[in-house]
């Protein structure tokens, strides 16, 4: 027969130790994915709201030019 070595014992406090540092890699990664969510909607959303924007900037225009040639025109 061959000679086999007992098994190791366990040490729980390094084992709960490397636990705690996995959960706290697994809470910053998620931190890092859900940022990385925010900056691809904001990346969608940048030019939706610049057209916007141009919208509103454009009918506050036309109705401050409605305005003026009403003013003038009475």
């Amino acid at each position: 027969m061959s000679d086999t070595a007992a098994p190791a014992t366990l040490d729980c406090a390094e084992t709960e130790t490397f636990v705690a540092e996995q959960r706290k890699l697994i809470a910053e990664q998620s931190k890092l994915q859900a940022e990385a969510l925010k900056i691809g909607r904001d990346r969608l959303l940048g030019p939706l709201s610049i057209g916007f924007a141009g919208i509103a900037a454009a009918a506050a225009f036309f109705g401050a030019g409605a305005a003026f040639v009403k003013l003038l025109g009475s």
